[in-house]
């Protein structure tokens, strides 16, 4: 029962995290529109970040790893040769995939010689790929046409091992500053994504970020509904907690479960010394010390426990293993492979050894305290 708990616990746990692409200490910023008025304007201002945006965050906001200013144009018709869709095409700088990680098995992403010479490149999804092209047709190096512009295509993006994130196979990413001529966005940034060296404060930061945007944009400091923002590490950390809840939960019901067997050996031990009542007189008449007696009905109870846990230990290993041999590999499922670390089965059977010791200790007790006449009276 343990082992079983343990591996569906990591299976589902595996597999969230493998679609979990973000880095940990990442965060989102966007504007919206204002609710307090400020500097002579009223509420209701959309807030809209630029260029300027961009390069007083690099200058003032050391903390910064990457910063990766964005923009999306929505549901854009997109051609080739006699097949068309409808995809969400994003302006990205390299840096994204440093945020927001994908898996590119074929080609490469937005580099910084795209961004610099404004090149009409673009990496598809591998859903864009099924939809425009033939099965056996190669798209690197071909033209596809979004909103009337031709775009080279660089690059492939596929799911991650565990399932990695949908939308990532309908998706067309383009240079930044291509993005903003050829869709006549000017200056304009929809939202940045951003993430921050090793060892600093998500929250500190992320304040800083806000503060410096309100400032920038004309903002009241305390209209706090102006600034959009999302913060990965803190999304993180409350899913890890929820998974070390549930792994707290599986190691209760599974120990209890054990205590349950234990509690059980206990009792079939009362009910072996019941029956061996006349052998233990007979052992006793003949010399045998409590000690001894208490000795051999521990080492049976141990035995019992053992025998009775490894055989089980073996089969929900095996089962877990055949699980993982026959769950698809292609990712439809939120779970990987079930698995258990190396030291669960060796603290299992640990404690095993040590609940078949407590097991035995009042049945023990009970064959020591017999008395060797009344032992041999008894029937049997």
């Amino acid at each position: 029962m343990l082992i079983i708990l343990l591996g569906g616990g990591n299976s589902f746990r595996n597999g969230v995290m493998a679609d979990f692409n973000f880095v940990t200490n990442s965060g989102f910023v966007w504007g919206r529109r204002t609710t307090i008025s400020h500097n002579g304007f009223q509420p209701g201002k959309s807030v809209q970040f630029d260029n300027s945006d961009t390069r007083m965050m690099l200058s003032r906001v050391r903390e910064m790893k990457y910063l990766a200013p964005r923009n999306s144009l929505g549901q854009a018709l997109t051609i080739h040769k006699d097949k068309n869709g409808s995809f969400q095409v994003y302006g990205d700088y390299p840096d994204y995939n440093k945020i927001q990680v994908k898996n590119i098995p074929i080609g490469r992403f937005i580099n910084k010689k795209d961004i610099e010479n404004s090149r009409k490149v673009a990496v598809i999804g591998v859903g864009v790929q099924k939809i425009l092209f033939d099965e056996e047709d190669d798209p690197i190096g071909k033209f596809i046409t979004i909103n009337k512009i031709n775009f080279r295509i660089i690059g492939i993006i596929k799911p991650n091992t565990g399932g990695g994130d949908p939308e990532d196979e309908s998706d067309i990413h383009v240079p930044f500053s291509t993005f903003q001529k050829a869709f006549h966005y000017g200056d304009r940034v929809g939202w940045y994504g951003y993430a921050l060296h090793e060892n600093e404060d998500m929250e500190v930061t992320e304040a800083k970020i806000i503060k410096l945007l309100k400032e920038k944009n004309n903002i009241h400091p305390l209209d706090d509904d102006a600034v959009g923002n999302e913060n990965v590490q803190q999304e993180f950390e409350e899913m890890t907690g929820l998974f070390d809840g549930l792994m707290y939960f599986t190691w209760f019901v599974g120990i209890s479960t054990l205590l349950a067997g234990i509690i059980g050996i206990s009792n079939i031990m009362l009910i072996i010394v019941k029956e061996r009542t006349k052998e233990i007189g007979i052992r006793k008449s003949l010399g045998a010390t409590p000690r001894s007696i208490v000795s051999l009905i521990l080492q049976e109870s141990v035995f019992l426990t053992l025998v009775g846990g490894y055989i089980a230990l073996i089969g929900g290993l095996g089962l877990l293993e055949l699980i993982g041999l026959i769950m698809p590999k292609d990712g439809s499922l939120p779970f990987a492979a079930p698995t258990v670390n190396a030291m669960v089965p060796i603290g299992a059977l640990g404690i095993l050894v040590i609940g078949g010791a407590l097991a035995g200790i009042m049945p023990a007790r009970k064959a020591a305290s017999v008395s060797p006449i009344e032992a041999i009276r008894v029937d049997g």
